[in-house]
């Protein structure tokens, strides 16, 4: 038996004991999950509106960005204020001068205010990314808990791209200074719509 034998007798001699994988924890979220989400949105920097109905959103926005130029949204509710053929647009580049975009994601999350949103309601993928401000609308009813909950509603969806939004673009230097808007939106604005 060479060296190389001996090695791999060894570490085939030395395989520690198989152990099964822990239970499944299930959390159960502490206090009201909408009260919740609108403190940590509030805290991460998000402003908040609460709407009976989405009709209600677009003299919102005239209202709350009346310096916006360029509005954009997939939404066809919103037409009425913004450009919603965000399909038909070849080049993403023509997309650098959006004020402000409104987005409806599929769900929300309470413990950290994040939102999930696909490309198929983005328009465009660069969207939530590239305009200054960024809107979404949020049904209350649309709000899960926690992120443990949140996987297990996209465990098995099918789509191409996706992501976790949360708040206004944030960043830090090494002397701690946060500094809001750096790689992204500016601001977030989150309508709750009872």
């Amino acid at each position: 038996m060479n060296s190389r034998e001996q090695i791999l007798a060894k570490v085939a001699a030395n395989q520690s004991a198989t152990l099964s994988l822990p239970a499944d924890v299930t959390f159960t979220p502490d206090g009201d999950v909408l009260e919740t989400f609108k403190a940590v949105a509030l805290a991460v920097g998000s402003k908040l509106f609460e709407v009976n109905q989405v009709s209600e959103i677009p003299g919102m926005i005239t209202e709350q960005f009346p310096f916006a130029k360029r509005i954009v949204s997939p939404l066809p509710e919103m037409a009425v204020i913004a450009e919603t053929d965000l399909a038909g647009i070849n080049d993403p580049h023509t997309l650098k001068d959006v004020d402000l975009a409104i987005l409806q994601p599929h769900f929300a999350v309470a413990e950290n205010s994040a939102a999930w949103i696909t490309e198929d309601r983005m328009g465009q993928r660069i969207v939530p990314f590239i305009c200054q401000h960024l809107a979404i609308i949020v049904p209350v009813q649309d709000i899960v808990a926690t992120m443990h909950q949140a996987y297990e509603r996209i465990a098995n969806a099918d789509y191409g791209f996706g992501g976790f939004i949360a708040g206004p673009s944030k960043t830090a230097d090494i002397e701690q200074s946060l500094v809001l808007g750096a790689h992204g939106p500016r601001s977030m604005t989150i309508f709750l719509v009872r």
